[in-house]
């Protein structure tokens, strides 16, 4: 391991964006030096302990907490204005996040995550739950390539790793103050309390609240207000006491509140039962194409449709039926966990463990449906008991970790054009158990002052089991939870064991100089929907790259990875019948690779450039699906009859698409520069542009689910008085005004046949005024 100490700065322009960030402002503590490190270091904690980012084998994105506040992040969307790797879904109120091509395209309560997020150590899976206000956050870790051996299950594409501020040696307070367009006020606040040497308490607050981003003058709200969607209103509170008993022992315990009441971002859908715009009756016209030409009729698919084209306003349903009302989405989640660790001499015994329970209430307004939630809860626990140290050659760590989720679910499907009081096309109720057991280890040994070998084993035991409940069709049952009990119930479940590993090998010819290949495994378990059980899949990654350091005191960084992904049993969702929900397939494999780089250059005593650019190139080797459809024969009729090949039918095989959210460029560059004023004090400019090329949002890569390439540029301008404990930001987000794609699909429900899509925020600007005392 590395003893100097290397000047690392990758920062990013606007907002003090940043790639990669030397975490500083107030010390977080009770801490040593050794865990700190100096302020022109960056510190992670990727491997388990705390190592400079660039002695760690690991492609990454670092981000401290002025880049954080200065970026204006508070959800989890904010990111990928700082970590440019991460492509984001936000359907409806879920939220999912793909790297390096390997996502999830599904909400369903059987199916997991393929990235990794912890807070602190505490395991968030849900997607609905990753909504919830980041707040108070001191770095942010984005691991990229599988992390199978550390991180375990559904670390497939990789890690996210949020790390919030701990409380501070001393006294001390810091407020942060914004106001922009689209009415937004937002305020963040920390006020840290020493219990001299034994520790502190620092507790936290964050208030967001925002006028939506877009306008629907044909919907109202449930208080018949005209509304608009893509609201913020964020409450969370958090309180952290950390404690230092002993020199070898140290405590830190939270506990916090978040509560959102949001209205989604609603879609703007195209209708293709409007005269004129359907497929014909052979599926040769406005871009259809017959799925099944050997049946009678037509069972017609978009391929080439212009849907997305037509949509002129962003925010508009453009039917032949008026649209449904707008209703809040509110969840309340409240979390506690801790870390123990303690210094056995040699060696460090660490627990990490965290609860969480969240509540959901949620009516999901579709273009000519209502998808209300009658229930909606989450409760997870994860444990974590590892112990880490070194015996001369050799570091090494090891543990078990043990991870359990409740989820609670009763909802429907609702048209209020069915029936004097408006029918459920079916109501679901899914109640589902998993449990994961798993130990692990990790070794590196140093054969030389320069050669290092590194392995890892993680053994992985997971149990997951659930009630679905099917109600059926309730002609005339007004917008109510059904009180029977349902018309069938399948009772399912799912085992799965799997090996992940790592091998490496990591070579230093020089203290400014680390080049690495390692080949490495991640498991994404199986589960179920309502058809039945699916299996896992996995993920074996090649890797190699190397991180360079040069200049008089190492100040310049030069960063590079390629990588090679073997993605085999991938699980697909397709929602073919509304009536069912949407149905998962290991639907084959896929080959993933790229190619990143990424640099940070000091530029004369005053200026900062960096740059990264990302190659990727993603494709199904096998997919085999199939397609929701438009039936010009039975308008009920919403699916391919069967899955499998049968009688005039031949099953989709979509073997060279490209995967959803997979751009073959992202090409980001920044620069920094500070203007000193006598005196008086400085102020830094800063820019940041980020691009990217074309890609889809589904996994048929119909036309009208491509994002065209597009460019978005980040504006601040920052002063700070000389001495003095407060500044003043302006900035301008997305100054092109660009709203790509956050979602889009073809949805066929009952006669109804419509492209749906949502958008990324419009331009934003504001004034952001901080305090630190």
């Amino acid at each position: 391991m590395k003893t100097h100490i290397r000047k690392s700065v990758l920062l990013v322009g606007c907002a003090g964006v940043a790639i990669s960030f030397p975490v500083h402002a107030q010390t977080a503590g009770p801490q040593t030096e050794a865990d700190v490190g100096p302020s022109n270091v960056i510190i992670v904690t990727a491997q388990n302990r705390s190592e400079d980012v660039q002695d760690v084998p690991i492609a990454m994105d670092v981000v401290g907490n002025e880049a954080i506040e200065d970026a204006g992040i508070t959800d989890f969307q904010d990111l990928t204005r700082v970590a440019p790797v991460l492509n984001i879904t936000q359907d409806s109120n879920y939220t999912r996040v793909a790297v390096r091509g390997v996502g999830t395209n599904s909400n369903d309560e059987g199916q997991d995550q393929s990235i990794a997020v912890n807070i602190d150590g505490e395991y968030i899976n849900r997607p609905n739950v990753l909504n919830l206000a980041l707040f108070d956050i001191d770095r942010i870790e984005v691991l990229r390539g599988p992390q199978g051996t550390l991180y375990g299950r559904n670390a497939t594409g990789g890690a996210i790793n949020f790390i919030t501020r701990k409380a501070g040696t001393e006294f001390g307070a810091d407020i942060n103050a914004t106001y922009g367009n689209f009415d937004h006020r937002k305020l963040e606040a920390g006020v840290d309390i020493p219990f001299g040497e034994v520790g502190g308490l620092r507790l936290a607050g964050l208030y967001n609240k925002r006028d939506g981003y877009f306008y629907h003058p044909n919907r109202v709200a449930a208080n018949s207000d005209v509304v608009r969607s893509g609201t913020a209103d964020n409450l969370g509170v958090r309180a952290t006491l950390s404690l230092l008993p002993t020199d070898r022992l140290s405590v830190d315990l939270s506990g916090e509140y978040v509560r959102n009441e949001n209205i989604v971002s609603a879609f703007a859908a195209y209708s293709f039962n409007a005269a004129g715009r359907g497929p014909g009756p052979d599926c040769t016209e406005n871009g259809f194409v017959d799925a099944a030409p050997l049946i009678p009729g037509g069972q017609c698919i978009p391929v080439n449709s212009n849907a997305l084209d037509q949509i002129e306003d962003r925010s508009s349903y453009d039917g032949p039926v008026p649209q449904i009302s707008l209703n809040p989405n509110k969840q309340d989640s409240y979390a506690v966990r801790g870390k123990i660790e303690y210094d056995l001499g040699g060696a460090t015994l660490t627990y990490l463990g965290g609860y969480r329970h969240t509540d959901q209430d949620t009516d999901l307004a579709l273009p000519n449906y209502t998808f209300y939630e009658f229930g909606n809860t989450v409760d997870t626990q994860s444990h974590e008991l590892r112990i880490g140290g070194e015996a001369g050659a050799i570091t090494y760590q090891g543990g078990v970790f043990f991870y359990e989720e409740k989820l609670d679910n009763l909802r429907g499907l609702y048209s209020p054009f069915i029936g004097p009081n408006g029918s459920f096309i079916n109501t679901f109720s899914r109640d589902t158990e998993s449990r994961s057991y798993a130990g692990f280890g990790q070794v590196e040994f140093a054969l030389n002052e320069q050669l290092t070998l590194v392995g890892g084993l993680r053994y992985t035991i997971d149990r997951r089991e659930g009630v679905f409940g099917n109600y059926g069709f309730r002609f005339n049952a007004g917008p109510v939870a059904p009180t029977a009990p349902p018309a069938s119930v399948l009772n399912l479940e799912q085992d799965n064991e799997q090996l992940t590993w790592l091998a490496g090998i990591n070579y230093s010819p020089n203290v400014d100089t680390l080049i690495y290949g390692k080949v490495s495994t991640g498991y994404k378990s199986g589960g179920f929907d309502s058809v039945g059980p699916y299996d896992p899949e996995t993920n074996t990654a090649f890797e190699a790259g190397a991180k360079l350091s040069f200049g008089s005191s190492g100040q310049h960084i030069f960063n590079v990875a390629g990588f090679y992904y073997d993605y085999k049993d991938l699980q697909t969702a397709v929602l073919l019948n509304p009536a069912i929900g949407q149905q998962i397939f290991n639907a084959g494999a896929a080959t993933i690779w790229g190619i990143e780089a990424e640099t940070a250059l000091e530029v004369g005593a005053n200026g900062r450039f960096t740059a990264s650019i990302n190659y990727l190139d993603a494709e199904y080797d096998e997919l085999l699906a199939s397609y929701a459809i438009f039936d010009t024969v039975n308008t009920d009729n919403n699916g391919l009859a069967d899955l499998d090949p049968g009688p005039g039918i031949v099953q989709p095989d979509l073997s060279g698409n490209t995967l959803p959210q997979s751009p073959k460029w992202t090409i980001t560059a920044g620069y920094d520069h500070v203007f000193e004023i006598g005196s008086t004090g400085m102020i830094t400019a800063s820019v940041y542009t980020k691009f990217k090329s074309s890609y889809f949002l589904d996994i048929f890569n119909y036309a009208s689910s491509e994002q065209e390439s597009f460019t978005q540029t980040d504006l601040s301008l920052k002063y700070e008085p000389m001495g003095g404990n407060w500044s003043i930001q302006a900035f301008v987000r997305n100054l092109e005004d660009e709203q790509p794609l956050a979602y889009a699909g073809f949805v066929s429900a009952g006669p109804d046949d419509t492209y749906n899509f949502t958008f990324a925020p419009p331009r934003t600007y504001g004034v952001r005024v901080g305090f630190e005392f």
